[in-house]
């Protein structure tokens, strides 16, 4: 056979390049980008961006960096950074040394680690829709699949029973991956619903990946972290970043924390492959992470104020389903419209009230069973009370309109 015979396969990208789903938070940003030009006041309540001022002692250490040269950090982080978590972790209650925590580049990169450590390619995560959206996108980078199980507005986005979780539990399944305050939902888990997913992950060998990024974000009822459970020590990674109780979300700070050692010599691995973490914004965290109330209790005073007041706006709107968010920023709402999505592009694309309008999540895309969450949105409660309850005002007189042209 010659050369010019032999037939190669047409050019492309990967499977899991073409799958990876886009981000809800932002695919509707750039019709905003563009109403604004034209002189539309847009006010953003689809993404977790705090619109408070990063704490001053941050932005007073990264203007005085005064080293000559920025060099490359650890690939586990920077002394001083894992001794800032240990005592940032202390405060909290949870007891870790440096050598169980592996600095990384948000929480995200923390979550993707994770992932690759523990599935091998086709192995299922199961996690509890809504969920964040990202999760389906980290997923896809560890070459894993996401079992979804549906929790529901009406029932508090309550975990389900454990009869029920274990269904969903197969030969291939190596963890259960749970956001605690969680985006998008604002549930608190209660200690019993977290026993049931220990008892599960003691019987079945599972791993239990926390998100614990909002802890401090609670309203009612302090978060039970996943680190204060004995029993599970060896199959509990613990996910945490300085994005959000910082205010610090372009930092990108995170870390992963576990004691099982063979976890953390595989994500010591995927560290060395990209090197590390940024030197300098690293060290901005230290004082932070070792004086944390100073900061962050101010501003879940802000947050809890701000959680309020959507709560009693919402009620004013007629028709709309909705669950009293106990921590995080966020709350998902059920509207009275067939397509959530359309709704919300209709909203920023084509609806004003004065010139002003408002940028919503659509929440189909925090989901993984198809046509769940199409009547839904995520509202992250990010601005000011005055311009929540303006922005409130404007999605109930949009809903009027919207459902006299389309339903």
């Amino acid at each position: 056979m010659s050369e010019s015979s032999v037939k190669f396969n047409k050019i492309s990208i990967s499977k899991r390049a073409r799958e990876i789903q886009g981000s809800p938070i932002r695919k509707l940003a750039f019709i905003a980008e563009a109403r604004k030009k034209e002189g539309i006041k847009i006010f953003h309540l689809n993404i977790g961006q705090p619109d408070l001022a990063s704490p001053l002692a941050v932005r007073d250490f990264m203007h005085a960096f005064s080293e000559k040269t920025i060099e490359y950090a650890p690939s586990n982080g920077l002394p001083p950074v894992l001794n800032a978590w240990k005592n940032y972790f202390f405060h909290c209650g949870i007891h870790f040394h440096e050598n169980e925590m592996i600095v990384t580049t948000g929480g995200s990169e923390a979550l993707i680690f994770a992932l690759c450590a523990v599935c091998d390619p086709g192995d299922d995560v199961i996690v509890f829709e809504p969920f964040y959206t990202n999760y389906a996108g980290f997923a896809s980078i560890a070459n894993a699949k996401l079992t979804p199980i549906p929790l529901h507005i009406e029932d508090s986005f309550q975990l389900p029973s454990k009869e029920e979780i274990e269904k969903h539990i197969t030969p291939r399944t190596k963890a259960i991956l749970f956001c605690n305050p969680s985006n998008p939902t604002g549930k608190v888990y209660r200690k019993e619903e977290l026993r049931e997913l220990v008892d599960l992950a003691l019987e079945y060998n599972l791993f239990l990946i926390s998100d614990e990024v909002y802890r401090e974000f609670a309203y009612e009822k302090k978060p039970i972290s996943i680190a204060n459970i004995p029993e599970v020590f060896e199959q509990a990674i613990l996910v945490d970043s300085c994005s959000k109780r910082f205010n610090m979300c372009g930092a990108r700070v995170g870390v992963l924390a576990t004691k099982n050692k063979e976890v953390l010599d595989a994500v010591l691995k995927f560290g060395m492959a990209r090197l590390s973490v940024a030197t300098v914004e690293q060290l901005a965290m230290v004082p932070m992470l070792n004086n944390p109330d100073a900061f962050v209790k101010p501003m879940v005073e802000e947050f809890h104020r701000r959680r309020d007041a959507v709560y009693e706006r919402l009620t004013r709107i007629p028709d709309v389903t909705y669950y009293k968010p106990e921590g995080a920023f966020y709350i998902v709402v059920g509207l009275p419209v067939n397509d959530a999505e359309h709704f919300a592009k209709w909203l920023v694309e084509e609806f004003d009230d004065n010139n002003e309008t408002v940028l919503v999540a659509p929440a189909q895309g925090f989901y993984a069973t198809p046509g769940k969450g199409k009547n839904e949105v995520r509202l992250a409660f990010m601005l000011n009370v005055p311009d929540l309850q303006r922005s409130l005002e404007i999605i109930e007189k949009a809903l009027n309109v919207y459902r006299g042209q389309f339903i």
